[in-house]
């Protein structure tokens, strides 16, 4: 867990300074729940995704959410910042 990778972005803005905060993890395959939890609590922003690769359909992904103190179900603007790694990673489409 120490070295999982923590990429950090703001949605809704071109700006560090504003729009949303997110953290994005683009692959959790190895990290429970527990672990989840201790990595956004880290972070310390209002959200951060932990992104599930599919083994059994290419380019495609579970998504979970946690706050600093839960699980939660969905977050936009964490959503965002995981299309725009996933974009970044494969390009378009």
């Amino acid at each position: 867990m120490a070295d999982t990778a923590v990429l950090r972005l703001t949605a809704f803005s071109d700006d560090p300074e504003g729009g949303n905060p997110a953290g994005v993890v683009l692959d959790a395959t190895e990290l429970s729940a527990e672990q989840m939890q201790s990595i956004a609590a880290d972070v310390g922003y209002s959200e951060t995704a932990f992104l599930i690769p599919h083994t059994d359909v290419e380019n495609s992904y579970q998504i979970r959410y946690f706050t600093p103190a839960a699980e939660v179900a969905f977050c936009g603007h964490a959503t965002i910042a995981s299309g725009v790694v996933l974009g970044r990673e494969y390009g378009d489409g």
